[in-house]
């Protein structure tokens, strides 16, 4: 998983969860790397009781962005994601750099920066970002869901350009 991962690719790089972090030195890499998962639960009950449109929800942990959102996808959708459309954290670069992961392991094994994505109406979505942001929230309208003759699944066709890395 995205944990036994990043402890040997801190080991391969000779360094401790105590060392600064080497994109960030004024931080430890323990600091960054073991920062409390973010919760979204009183903001998306809000939604749901509001009625803002929502549709489905995944909490993006284990498995990263490419296994997490297809278990809420109905058959003859997939969901196309544009890497352009949210920062990737400098952590996430460095990892790939140094475990020599492509975009595409990076997407499967962690969250890229995205901590939970919404599926909601089309003709909802201004109402759901206003909503999750009065509630403190940083919001990223990230992809749409596409219609597809496969098994549910993210594309995400631009990671490897926009984030410089192998495809």
């Amino acid at each position: 998983n995205g944990y036994s991962l990043i402890r040997k690719i801190v080991a391969d790089q000779n360094l401790t969860f105590a060392s600064p972090a080497p994109f960030d030195p004024a931080r430890t890499l323990a600091d960054i790397l073991l920062a409390p998962t973010k919760l979204y639960v009183k903001p998306v009950l809000a939604a749901l009781r509001a009625g803002l449109g929502i549709r489905g929800l995944a909490h993006i942990t284990g498995g990263g962005l490419l296994e997490n959102i297809p278990r809420v996808l109905p058959d003859g959708t997939s969901v196309r994601l544009n890497a352009a459309a949210w920062p990737l954290p400098p952590v996430f670069g460095w990892l790939a750099q140094k475990g020599g992961l492509s975009a595409t392991e990076l997407a499967r094994t962690l969250n890229c920066g995205i901590g939970m994505t919404i599926i909601c109406e089309q003709g909802r979505v201004s109402d759901l970002q206003r909503h999750f942001e009065a509630c403190g929230e940083t919001v990223f309208r990230i992809g749409d869901v596409v219609s597809s003759t496969l098994p549910p699944a993210v594309l995400i066709p631009d990671a490897a350009a926009v984030w410089a890395l192998p495809g």
